[in-house]
């Protein structure tokens, strides 16, 4: 795992390690113990694969979270110097040690904000789906947590987006899941690797949060 000590890494692994996967999770040195006591840590650069592709074991599953953190549109530098460096270093990472199963967490679109953080992730989904490699992309538009609530004030403008004809579509697409869900749903994923390629989109996430037994 890449972004292992973030938002949604650090409850995944505590997930995982929980069903009795072994995680190894890629850290920066120094940062080892910002990780969950469960996770093997790799020291490495997210930015260089060289730098922890030998530690990926033959037929794992890759799952990639690196990404720069509350994003806005006064980052798209970052989201191209990190986020699109990061995703193409574990696709050619994960080639190198034969992985099984890529999931990378990409974003919900298209969308009428965020023109650069979506063109990002969609690159990095062009790079891995042209691996070849069997992969999940999971596209969730926000997640709500500890520290990412400001989405709750614009609740009924969902409800209402969701019941006319004009926006239902874009209610949907871009409909917010919880932290809880999100780790759920990758869970889900990754105890049932596809053979190709996978797309989850909210309304997949909310269902596959839902089979693994996420709380609503």
């Amino acid at each position: 795992m890449t972004g292992g000590t973030g938002y949604i890494g650090r409850p995944l692994i505590v997930a995982l390690a929980a069903e009795q996967y072994p995680v190894y999770a890629l850290v920066r040195k120094g940062s080892e113990a910002k990780l969950p006591a469960a996770a093997i840590s790799v020291v490495g650069d997210a930015l260089d694969d060289a730098t922890y592709a030998h530690a990926i074991p033959s037929g794992a599953t890759l799952v990639h979270l690196v990404g720069t953190p509350h994003p806005s549109p006064a980052k798209a530098r970052q989201f191209r110097e990190v986020d699109l460096v990061s995703v193409r270093a574990a696709v050619d990472a994960a080639m190198h040690a034969g992985v099984r199963h890529f999931v990378y967490l990409s974003v919900a679109h298209p969308a009428p904000v965020m023109a650069a953080y979506i063109a990002v992730r969609q690159a990095g989904e062009a790079l891995v789906g042209a691996s070849g490699m069997a992969a999940t992309f999971v596209r969730p538009w926000y997640v709500l947590g500890p520290g990412h609530r400001w989405p709750l004030a614009v609740l009924p403008a969902y409800w209402l987006m969701a019941r006319l004809p004009a926006t239902r579509d874009a209610a949907t697409r871009l409909g917010l899941v919880t932290l809880e869900e999100i780790v759920a749903a990758l869970v889900h994923t990754i105890e049932h690797p596809p053979q190709e390629l996978r797309v989850l989109n909210v309304p997949d996430i909310r269902a596959a949060a839902v089979v693994s037994g996420s709380p609503e």
